[in-house]
C-alpha cells in the first residue's frame, strides 16, 4: 500500500524517556554518566538495547568485536541495510547525550515506522559501535575502524587498557564477544544523529546541523625521561625535570595550534608523573596528546613542526622524550548526496539549519571511507560535552531524530 509519510514524527516523550533511563546504568552523583566501554555498567546498558530492538522486531545480530547489529526487515531483503545509529560508552566523565542519542533515536526511528505501518522497500540496521570513546582502549571508534579495514579484528582484541586488560577478556566478562566476523552484515549508506559537542548551532539559534566534514586527527602517547632528584638539594641550573620540560611541551603545542588556526586544535588531555612526591623532581612522566584540523596539510605541518619544537625541548632540558603517533585519521568529506538528503528533509521539516564541520570524530566518519556517510548535529548547551553538565532539550532531540526518520525513509524508501 501507498502511505503518506511527509507529517509522520517520532515519539519525543519516549525519546526523552529512554535517554533519561539509561543514563541510570553508570549515572554519576553529579548527573553525568560514567560508562566506559566493556565495562558491568556497558553490560547494562547493552543488554537493555538489546532487548529494546528485540521488541520493536528486530533480529539482533553481535560480531566479534561486540558490535550490535539490529535489522528491521525490508520488503527486499537481498538489498543492503540503511545503518543509523552511534554509541553506547562514555567518558570517564560523561553526559547523557554523547552518543546514545543517536542509538535511541535510530531505535525511535523503527519504532514509528512500527506504528505506522510502513514497510520499507529497504531493510534498515540500527548499530551499535564498540569503544567510540576511546577513553579505555585506542584508538576510538576501535569498531568502526576495524569495519572499514584501518585494523584488523585479531589486532584491536589484543588491545589493553591501563590495567593490562585486554579487549577480548573484556567482552568475554561481559559476554558480549559475538560469533559474527566484523563486516558480515553489509550495509549500503550509514547516517549518525549526534549532539555538536560545540557551541555554533546555539550560538546561531540553529536547530539542525547538517554536517558536511570532519576534522583529521592525530593521536600520539609521549615520554619523558629526565632525571628524579631532590627538590630542595639540586639546584635550578643542574635539573632534569620531565615535567618542567612537558610544561614546555604543553605550550608549544598551543602555539602551534594557534599558528594554524582557525580551525587547528592541539590537546595533551592526560599526564602520568612515575613514583611522584612533593619533594621530588619529576623524573619519568607519560602523556597523551591529540592534534586536529579538517586540512590533511595543515595535519602534516603540525606533526613536522612538533617532532622539530619536542626535539629542541629535549635538547634544551637535557631530556629524551620519545614521542610516538599511534594513530592518524584523515579529514572526512561525507558523501554529497547524502548530506543532500540530510538537508532536504530539514527543510521539509522547517527546521533551521546550516551546514557545519565536525570538530570532534564519530564512527560515521571511519565509515564514510567505504560506504556513503552523513551526520545530523543537535545543539547542546553552552557547547559543552564529555562532561557531566552536558545537556540537551527534549525538542532539539526530537528535532534531530524527525530529520533522521525522513531522511531514512527517503534512503530505505517506502515499499509499494
Amino acid at each position: 500500500m501507498t502511505t503518506n509519510v511527509s507529517n509522520l514524527q517520532i515519539d519525543a516523550e519516549q525519546l526523552w524517556n529512554d535517554i533519561h533511563d539509561t543514563a541510570q546504568f553508570g549515572a554519576t552523583a553529579k548527573g553525568g554518566v560514567k560508562r566506559l566501554t566493556l565495562t558491568a555498567e556497558d553490560e547494562q546498558v547493552r543488554d537493555w538495547f538489546r532487548a529494546a530492538c528485540t521488541a520493536a522486531g528486530c533480529e539482533v545480530h553481535v560480531d566479534t568485536l561486540g558490535t550490535i547489529y539490529a535489522i528491521r526487515p525490508g520488503r527486499d531483503m537481498t538489498l543492503e541495510p540503511i545503518g543509523i545509529g552511534s554509541h553506547l560508552d562514555t567518558q570517564p566523565t560523561g553526559g547523557k547525550y554523547d552518543g546514545i542519542l543517536g542509538t535511541l533515536a535510530a531505535l525511535e526511528v523503527v519504532r514509528t515506522l512500527n506504528r505506522a505501518e510502513i514497510e520499507t522497500e529497504r531493510p534498515i540496521c540500527i548499530v551499535n559501535w564498540t569503544n567510540e570513546e576511546g577513553s579505555r582502549f585506542a584508538p576510538a571508534m576501535m569498531a568502526s575502524a576495524v569495519y572499514a579495514g584501518d585494523f584488523t579484528t585479531e589486532d584491536i582484541l589484543e588491545r589493553r587498557d591501563a590495567d593490562g586488560v585486554s579487549v577480548g577478556d573484556a567482552l568475554d566478562a561481559i559476554g558480549y564477544r559475538g560469533s559474527e566476523p566484523v563486516g558480515q552484515i553489509r550495509l549500503n549508506s550509514f547516517v549518525e544523529l549526534h549532539i555538536e559537542q560545540g557551541p555554533i548551532l546555539e550560538a546561531e539559534n540553529k536547530t539542525i546541523g547538517v554536517v558536511d566534514h570532519g576534522q583529521g586527527i592525530i593521536w600520539y602517547d609521549g615520554k619523558i625521561t629526565g632525571f628524579a632528584s631532590h627538590a630542595g638539594a639540586t639546584p635550578m641550573p643542574l635539573r632534569r625535570d620531565a615535567l618542567a620540560a612537558l610544561s614546555e611541551v604543553v605550550l608549544k603545542v598551543e602555539e602551534l595550534a594557534l599558528a594554524h588556526g582557525p580551525h587547528a586544535v592541539g590537546t595533551i588531555g592526560e599526564v602520568t608523573i612515575a613514583n611522584p612526591s612533593r619533594n621530588v623532581i619529576a623524573g619519568d612522566l607519560a602523556f597523551t596528546m591529540d592534534l586536529r584540523s579538517p586540512d590533511s596539510a595543515t595535519l602534516d605541518a603540525l606533526d613536522r613542526e612538533l617532532g622539530a619544537a619536542v626535539a629542541a625541548i629535549a635538547a634544551r632540558r637535557r631530556v629524551d622524550i620519545a614521542l610516538e603517533r599511534v594513530w592518524r585519521k584523515e579529514p572526512t568529506h561525507f558523501n554529497a548526496a547524502l548530506v543532500d538528503a540530510v538537508e532536504q528533509a530539514t527543510g521539509r521539516l522547517g527546521y533551521s539549519h546550516r551546514r557545519v564541520t565536525s570538530g570532534a570524530g564519530h564512527d560515521a566518519c571511519n565509515l564514510s571511507a567505504v560506504m556513503p556517510a552523513a551526520m545530523i548535529f543537535v545543539p547542546c548547551k553552552d557547547g559543552v560535552s564529555h562532561n557531566e553538565l552536558e545537556d540537551a532539550t527534549q525538542a532539539d532531540c526530537a528535532a534531530g531524530a524527525n530529520v533522521l526518520l525522513h531522511t531514512v525513509i527517503s534512503l530505505a524508501g517506502v515499499a509499494k
